[in-house]
C-alpha cells in the first residue's frame, strides 16, 4: 500500500520531522527511495577530483562532483552488494585510501544533506566525539531532520552576510533555520537559501549531474610474428582501427589526434602521430592517412606489437551540402578542404603545413602570424577566423606575408623576407644585381615606440634589371641604410 505524508503547520521541529515521515498501513517507517553518500576531501589538491570519481564508479554509476572538495554517490541499489551501508562506506574509505586521501563520509536520504554532514565530519576511522557524536548515517527520511538540526549553517556555504545576519538573530544551526517562518525567511534572505533548505530536507527534488569520465580509445595488439614492412604493419592495425570506428560511432564523436606506437625487441618504441584538421570518424579515411604517415617512418627493428591511442573524442556536427558549389556565388569551402590539409600533413609532416591569420599593426612583419590551419565550412566562419589564407606549405626560404595594406593607395608584396636584407650602395643609391628602377610613391612607416620595436622607414617599389618587382626601404635614422624587405608575386 502506498505511504501517506502527514501535513502539519510549519514552525517547530516536531512538525518538520512529521512532514517527512512516510508510513505504511501498519504505521512502520518507510525507507527513503534514494540514499546518498557524501565524501568530503580535506586536502582538495592532494588528488584529482575526477580521478576519485572514476574510482568511485565501481560502487555506483550515479556519481556527481561537488567542486572543489566533494563527491556524491547514490547507493540505494548497491547496498546489498557490499553488505549494507557500513560495508559500502568501509569499502569506499579503502578506495579513497588507495589514492592517498582520508575522507569524511556521511550517508543521508538527500544529496545536500549527505554533503553538509560530510563537511562537518572527521576523517573516516578517527574516533568521533563531541560535538557531533557518531558518524552521520541516516537511512530513514523520518530521522533526517532530527539528525540535521544540531549541525551549524557553515557547511551550507551560504554568503557570509546571510550567515552573519542569521547569527545576529540567534540562528546558528540548521534546525533553528528550519523553524523560521518560510515567507519571512524568503523575504529577508532570498528564495535561493529557502530552496536549499527545502532540498536539504527533501521537500524539493535535488537533481544532480552525473559524472562522465573523459573517454579515450586505447587498444594494443600483440603480433604472432615480427613485421618488417610498413604495409604489413598497417594491415595488422586494421582490426584495431575497426574497433576505433565502432567506438566513435557509438558515441557520435570524431577524433582530431591519433597516436600509433610500434614496439620492437630491443629498440625504443616507434611513434607515429596523426593530427587532423577536423574531427574524423571514418575508418577508411583514418587508415589512409595513417598509411601515409607510416610510409615515411623508418623502422629501427621489426615490430612485435602495435598500439593505437586516440585523443579526446570531439562531438561531430553533421551538416548537409550547400546549394552552391565551393567558390560559386560565395559558396563555402567544400569538404575536401580538411582532407587536403590532412593529406599534406600526413605526407610532409605536421610542421610543414600551417595557416595564417591577420593581425592589426602597421609594421609589415607584425601584421600576420602562424596558426593551426582551420577547415571552415562557411564564408562567415572564414571571416570570423581572421584569416584570408587557407593553407600554406613552408617550402620557400622566406615566410609569406599578407598582400594587404591599411592604406589602399599602397600595394604590399605577397612575400616578405624573414628578416630585411641589407642592400649594397653606391653614393647612397641602392643596388641589387645592378641598378634599380624606382616607380610609384614613397610610403613612410613610423611606429612601435610603445613596445620597444620602434621603426622609421621609407618604403619604395622598384624593379631590378630582370624585371623583378621588389619592396625596399631606407632607414630614416642614421646611417640611412637600404634594405630589401619583400618580393611581389
Amino acid at each position: 500500500m502506498k505511504g501517506t505524508v502527514s501535513k502539519l503547520p510549519a514552525g517547530n521541529a516536531s512538525s518538520e520531522a512529521t512532514l517527512l515521515r512516510s508510513v505504511d498501513a501498519a504505521g512502520a517507517p518507510v525507507d527513503s527511495p534514494e540514499l546518498w553518500i557524501g565524501v568530503h576531501i580535506f586536502e582538495p589538491g592532494a588528488v584529482s577530483l575526477e580521478r576519485l570519481a572514476r574510482s568511485a564508479q565501481r560502487f555506483t554509476p550515479r556519481v556527481s562532483l561537488v567542486a572543489p572538495d566533494g563527491l556524491l554517490l547514490e547507493v540505494k541499489g548497491s547496498l546489498h552488494l557490499f553488505g549494507g551501508a557500513d560495508g559500502l562506506i568501509r569499502a569506499l574509505a579503502e578506495e579513497c585510501g588507495a589514492v592517498g586521501i582520508e575522507p569524511a563520509i556521511a550517508l543521508a536520504p538527500t544529496p545536500l544533506a549527505a554533503t553538509v554532514a560530510a563537511r562537518v565530519g572527521k576523517p573516516y576511522g578517527e574516533p568521533y566525539g563531541e560535538p557531533y557524536g557518531k558518524p552521520f548515517n541516516v537511512t530513514n527520511q523520518a530521522q533526517l531532520i532530527g539528525r540535521l538540526s544540531s549541525l551549524p549553517l557553515t557547511p551550507l556555504r551560504w554568503p557570509q552576510d546571510v550567515v552573519e545576519r542569521l547569527a545576529r538573530m540567534g540562528v546558528r544551526t540548521i534546525g533553528q533555520a528550519l523553524r523560521l517562518p518560510r515567507a519571512g525567511f524568503a523575504r529577508r534572505f532570498g528564495p535561493e537559501q529557502l530552496g536549499e533548505l527545502d532540498r536539504l530536507a527533501g521537500r524539493n527534488a535535488d537533481l544532480r549531474h552525473h559524472f562522465q569520465p573523459r573517454e579515450r580509445f586505447r587498444r594494443r595488439r600483440e603480433l604472432t610474428y615480427e613485421l618488417e614492412n610498413n604495409e604489413a604493419v598497417l594491415a595488422a592495425l586494421a582490426p584495431v582501427l575497426a574497433d576505433l570506428g565502432k567506438f566513435l560511432q557509438e558515441r557520435q564523436c570524431g577524433i582530431t589526434e591519433l597516436e600509433c606506437r610500434l614496439r620492437h625487441r630491443h629498440a625504443p618504441p616507434s611513434t607515429c602521430i596523426l593530427r587532423l584538421a577536423a574531427p574524423v570518424a571514418e575508418v577508411a579515411r583514418l587508415t589512409q592517412l595513417l598509411g601515409e604517415r607510416l610510409s615515411a617512418l623508418t623502422l629501427p627493428e621489426p615490430v612485435r606489437s602495435c598500439e593505437i591511442r586516440s585523443g579526446r573524442p570531439v562531438l561531430r556536427v553533421l551538416a548537409s551540402n550547400p546549394l552552391w558549389q565551393p567558390g560559386e556565388y560565395g559558396g563555402s569551402g567544400g569538404p575536401e578542404a580538411p582532407e587536403l590539409i590532412e593529406r599534406l600533413r600526413a605526407r610532409l609532416g605536421h610542421e610543414a603545413v600551417y595557416g595564417l591569420q591577420m593581425l592589426a599593426g602597421h609594421r609589415p612583419e607584425s601584421t600576420w602570424s602562424i596558426r593551426e590551419p582551420a577547415a571552415v565550412n562557411s564564408s562567415r566562419a572564414a571571416s570570423d577566423s581572421g584569416s584570408g589564407l587557407a593553407l600554406f606549405r613552408s617550402i620557400q626560404a622566406v615566410p609569406p606575408a599578407l598582400a594587404s595594406s591599411p592604406w589602399p593607395a599602397f600595394r604590399r608584396p605577397l612575400w616578405l623576407l624573414s628578416a630585411p636584407r641589407q642592400l649594397e650602395e653606391i653614393d647612397g643609391v641602392p643596388r641589387r644585381r645592378g641598378t634599380l628602377r624606382f616607380c610609384g610613391d614613397v610610403e613612410r612607416i613610423e611606429t612601435g615606440w610603445w613596445d620597444g620595436g620602434d621603426v622609421g622607414r621609407d618604403y619604395y617599389t622598384v624593379f631590378d634589371i630582370y624585371g623583378v618587382q621588389l619592396w625596399i626601404f631606407r632607414e630614416r635614422a642614421e646611417p640611412h641604410r637600404w634594405f630589401l624587405h619583400g618580393v611581389f608575386g
